[in-house]
């Protein structure tokens, strides 16, 4: 009996065992084998295949332009840097022109000071050497006459002292001021008669330190017409300004001379700047000469030369001084 109950056993799980094999042997081939239509499932994979191709030209593009990015990035970080290198030696050339101009500020300063010390030496040995009751008739500084009380600026506008020496005048215009640290009157006309100030044409500019301040800005921007003479703006100056016992400088700036006849000029200023019998003539003329038209190295031209020596003659006749500068710097 107990043999027969184990072989039906085993006979049994035998059958269980191949009836379980062919369900899994079916849901594999499910799993395997393509459900739907064939069609669809061949549009499917044909977008999909299409997405998939889109995507990576997408990507390529993507990444080109990356590149590009990296480069124009690359671009601008070489040009900022050299920005930066040149913001840097600007910056030094900047403090070391501040550094110059703060040394040159002092030395200036010193040389004052000590220009008015030797003043001062000189005028107590005057003093000690000629007595208290001596009175200086003229007043020299640095070779200049300096007892005016009046002062008129005759200044060249040409386009070459604009162009090239305008700075310059500036600069020569406050050291002249400088000379007078106060006068009863000012006027600034130019080579033609034409006055800087048109409200103030035919009468003296009070002086102050405010007005001279506004003298040199207005230069800035004044330029009317100059056909490089000073013969009408000193002759001007001198009919308008002139009165028995006034004391006036007239200082005429210029580079060159294109008028035909030096002698006709200095004729033309002495008849108008007569001499009374016994005293000195009525107005000192002083010139200073800029060499807009002297190159370095080379040779003056001609105006130049008949500006020159106009204008040492006109100073000579006149009581003044002539002074022709080496440099515009």
């Amino acid at each position: 009996m107990k043999k027969q109950r184990r072989e039906l056993q085993e006979a049994s799980i035998s059958f269980l065992d191949v009836i379980s094999c062919g369900f899994g042997a079916i849901v594999l081939l499910l799993v395997i084998a393509k459900v739907g239509d064939p069609s669809a499932l061949e549009e499917a994979e044909n977008q999909l295949l299409g997405s998939v191709k889109d995507y990576q030209e997408r990507l390529f593009e993507i990444r080109g332009e990356a590149v590009m990015l990296d480069e124009r990035l690359k671009s601008r970080k070489e040009q900022l840097s050299e920005l930066t290198e040149r913001i840097a030696r600007l910056r030094a050339k900047l403090a070391s022109v501040a550094k110059q101009s703060s040394q040159l500020s002092q030395s200036q300063s010193r040389e004052k000071e000590q220009l008015q010390l030797v003043m001062q030496v000189l005028s107590e040995e005057m003093e000690r050497l000629l007595g208290p009751e001596f009175q200086q008739q003229n007043q020299l500084i640095g070779g200049i006459p300096a007892d005016s009380d009046y002062i008129i600026f005759v200044i060249d506008t040409s386009g070459s002292m604009q162009v090239a020496a305008w700075e310059k005048v500036k600069t020569e215009m406050l050291n002249i001021l400088d000379i007078y640290p106060e006068v009863k009157g000012l006027q600034v006309l130019n080579d033609m008669g034409q006055y800087m100030f048109a409200a103030e044409q035919g009468k003296w500019i009070a002086d102050s330190p405010a007005m001279r301040k506004n003298i040199i800005s207005k230069l800035s921007n004044w330029a009317p017409f100059s056909n490089s003479s000073p013969v009408e703006g000193i002759n001007a100056a001198i009919k308008t300004f002139y009165r028995p016992g006034r004391k006036i400088s007239i200082y005429t700036l210029g580079d060159d001379f294109q008028g035909r006849s030096i002698r006709n000029v200095v004729r033309a200023v002495d008849r108008l700047n007569k001499a009374h019998r016994g005293s000195d003539r009525l107005v000192r003329v002083h010139a200073i000469g800029f060499p807009v038209h002297f190159p370095p190295g080379g040779s003056p031209s001609a105006s130049a030369i008949k500006f020159a020596a106009l204008m040492r003659e006109l100073s000579y006749n006149n009581g003044g001084t002539f002074i022709g500068l080496n440099s515009l710097n």
